[in-house]
């Protein structure tokens, strides 16, 4: 039975599927390919972190999105860490989320 799946996939899961048996069907993208399936693939992960049912799912989930993170920043040339700096930054300027401020409207 095939599967068509037509999505970015960690780098062994054609590996995975020969192990079980079945036939891989892969190919390269380009850089701008590349940069719209790993677009498509976080917000995939982030709905899947929505979507977990407990802590354990939501880490794992997370996990995954951390990964497409990475993969962003390598494709401009930066990685987790110049992102974490940037993020300190703008907390450090505007605050995070602690308080759970939910802002309702902004009055003239």
């Amino acid at each position: 039975m095939e599967k068509v799946f037509n999505k970015l996939v960690r780098d062994d899961i054609p590996d995975i599927i020969k192990q079980n048996g079945e036939t891989p069907v892969t190919r390269i993208l380009n850089d701008d390919e590349y940069k719209e399936e790993l677009y498509k693939k976080l917000i995939e992960e982030a709905n899947e972190v929505i979507e977990s049912k407990d802590s354990n799912s939501t880490l794992e989930e997370l996990a995954d999105v951390l990964e497409v993170l990475k993969a962003i920043a390598k494709l401009n040339n930066s990685d987790l860490n110049d992102v974490i700096k940037i993020g300190d930054q703008k907390r450090i300027k505007r605050g995070g989320f602690e308080k759970r401020i939910f802002l309702e409207k902004n009055i003239k």
